[in-house]
């Protein structure tokens, strides 16, 4: 069983759109004198996850055929799920049996996929997506709690390497706005393909996360920069194949200097990091490897591979020595069920045997959100001490 507690917490249903949830309709009415008297009612919501973790669906279509529900993969899978039409209109059905993580939905109605507008927003697969959370039995650590909770703010800068403007999101802690003396480390934080720099906010639950480690006293307060991962210069050839993009010349060029300059910062490659899931796990490599001298630290997540053809500057991934005296953390972490989890394991484990001083975690779960909070949250806890 989910407490009740869990289930109710405010994390789990806050999204893009909003915090507090409202799920009522507005019925515009007039009074007996023919002036507004609009009222709310209550409407069923598009998603309810059960004490005993079922998970209820809903869907308005009153004029369709069919409605059905699946997931995106992972946790929940792509099989569908029929929905059965009630007198009101609403569609429903009831999956059993799924296991606890963040998870994407897909709505077909006639065939045709769908938004639900009574269920959460986010953005995963390169576009916007219903979601929902079946959240642990005991763990807390992203969820809202009553601790000290710092800021997320979304900041613009000029961009060189890309001849544009762009945004990045950045969390500082509590201690931030009351300690105006001091400086802090900071983690450059990459969200993976089809995602975007607001994905580690949303979905990632990482001001959660941060704010509750430190009010623990498990991690140290540092500021946490999201940027877009993807970055095409304006002279670039967009092949095809193009598939994980030059971001690190962006971090290292532009949004390193743009975040020395603006927040107090202990501006030193010891109190630097970079860290990313997917395709920003490979962009992290390329960021350390091709930048030593602004980066000590990285946290590398579900990233297809370490050892692969890289732009290693200082040959570090060829020399346990070098690696060793460059980095002061350099931390892996995989789903234990997806398909990278067994080979980054493997890898870890010959680089370790080889003399490279490096960290693997591995989480319960898939390729998704699951498995990259608790990495975070593990890289977290030995990161800049």
């Amino acid at each position: 069983m989910i407490r009740k507690e869990i289930l109710e917490n405010q994390a789990l249903t806050e999204h893009a759109l909003f915090f507090d949830d409202p799920h009522r309709e507005l019925i515009r009415e007039t009074d007996a004198n023919g002036r507004p008297n609009g009222r709310f009612i209550n409407i069923p919501k598009g998603v309810e996850v059960k004490e005993n973790g079922d998970v209820e669906f809903a869907f308005h279509a009153p004029d369709a055929k069919s409605v059905q529900v699946c997931g995106a993969g992972g946790s929940f899978p792509e099989e569908m799920h029929e929905m059965v039409k009630g007198d009101d209109g609403w569609w429903r059905c009831t999956v059993k049996d799924l296991d606890s993580a963040f998870h994407f939905c897909n709505f077909f109605v006639d065939g045709t996929r769908c938004l639900n507008p009574y269920m959460p927003y986010g953005y995963g697969y390169g576009r916007t997506m219903n979601f929902f959370e079946l959240p642990d039995k005991y763990s807390n650590f992203y969820l809202l709690q009553d601790v000290p909770h710092g800021a997320v703010r979304m900041n613009y800068f000029y961009s060189e390497t890309v001849k544009d403007w762009r945004s990045c999101f950045v969390y500082t802690p509590a201690s931030y706005e009351t300690d105006r003396d001091r400086r802090y480390p900071v983690l450059y934080l990459q969200h993976g393909g089809g995602e975007a720099e607001s994905c580690w906010v949303w979905q990632g639950k990482i001001n959660y996360i941060m704010d509750n480690l430190i009010a623990d006293g498990q991690c140290e307060e540092m500021i946490v920069v999201m940027n877009c991962g993807y970055v095409y210069p304006p002279d670039e050839d967009l092949g095809p194949n193009k598939l994980v993009s030059p971001v690190e010349k962006l971090i290292a060029n532009d949004s390193v200097p743009f975040i020395d300059k603006k927040y107090r910062t202990v501006a030193d490659r010891h109190h630097r990091a970079v860290a990313g899931f997917s395709m920003g796990g490979g962009q992290t490599l390329n960021t350390v490897l091709s930048y030593p001298e602004l980066f000590a630290n990285a946290g590398v997540f579900s990233a297809p591979s370490i050892r692969t053809d890289r732009e290693d500057k200082l040959g570090l991934l060829d020399s346990p020595e070098k690696f060793n005296e460059n980095f002061d953390l350099f931390f892996v972490n995989a789903g234990e069920y997806e398909p990278a989890g067994p080979a980054l394991r493997e890898q870890t484990r010959q680089m370790r045997a080889d003399g490279f001083k490096l960290v693997f975690c591995a989480s319960p779960g898939y390729h998704e959100w699951a498995p990259w909070r608790y990495g975070v949250a593990e890289f977290a806890k030995r990161l800049f001490k």
